[in-house]
């Protein structure tokens, strides 16, 4: 069953999750030496992030992935990496090994490809999967009716159709549900009943098919249906 915390607004969940992976990264770092981070894209998750860039850890020791990425060139405002180095310039953050997902020449299952080796060459699974939750229930670039959502022998993979304009790369359910910890993000409204059919396990939406072991669901009062 999946942890919940719900907090009073987006700017407190997101230091809460940031909270919550910071943690997690130093068991990591403790027990291995080096840790491992995939985050998502969006406006509660940059937050996060920037809480997260200024907390005390050891960044030299942590490599940083993207758990999805949009098909466009590099600098391009929609691309999640632009976002990335925006929130860790000028931090301790940007001490870490960042792992792009190599997008920019447009070829996406290339991208996918590269992306498996940049997995296998950290030795083991993703310590640490931060993620979202759409109001159509997909959580990375798993979006409901893709075939990638049937994706089980490879950890990244491209999309097979655009999703909201772009086509995409994407973390598998085989990588999501390896990691050693996920910390899902959700604030705002919008969501409808999403949260609880995540909670539930439904697995009719994208991101109820992703492991609920070792998780946690860190809520605005938004997203959780109540009021503020």
């Amino acid at each position: 069953m999946i942890d919940r915390l719900v907090l009073p607004d987006p700017p407190s969940a997101a230091r809460a999750a940031a909270l919550r992976i910071a943690a997690e990264l130093r068991g990591a770092i403790a027990l291995r030496g080096r840790a491992s981070l995939a985050v998502s894209g969006g406006t509660t998750p940059w937050l996060m992030l920037a809480d997260l860039a200024v907390l005390p850890l050891d960044w030299e020791a942590v490599d940083i992935l993207q758990v999805d990425e949009r098909v466009a060139p590099d600098g391009d405002p929609d691309r999640n990496l632009t976002h990335l180095c925006e929130v860790l310039t000028g931090t301790a953050a940007a001490h870490a090994r960042l792992h792009p997902m190599d997008v920019g020449g447009g070829d996406a299952d290339a991208a996918a490809v590269l992306y498996c080796d940049v997995l296998r060459s950290l030795g083991g699974p993703i310590d640490v999967v931060h993620l979202g939750l759409g109001p159509d229930g997909h959580t990375a670039s798993l979006a409901p009716g893709d075939p990638v959502l049937d994706v089980t022998d490879v950890s990244v993979a491209a999309t097979s159709h655009p999703f909201n304009g772009h086509i995409r790369v994407t973390l598998t359910y085989p990588a999501l549900d390896a990691a050693r910890a996920i910390v899902w993000l959700v604030a705002g409204g919008g969501k409808g009943d999403m949260p609880t059919r995540l909670e539930a396990g439904d697995t009719s939406i994208p991101a109820g098919r992703v492991s609920r072991e070792r998780a946690v669901l860190v809520l605005d009062r938004a997203a959780a249906g109540l009021p503020s």
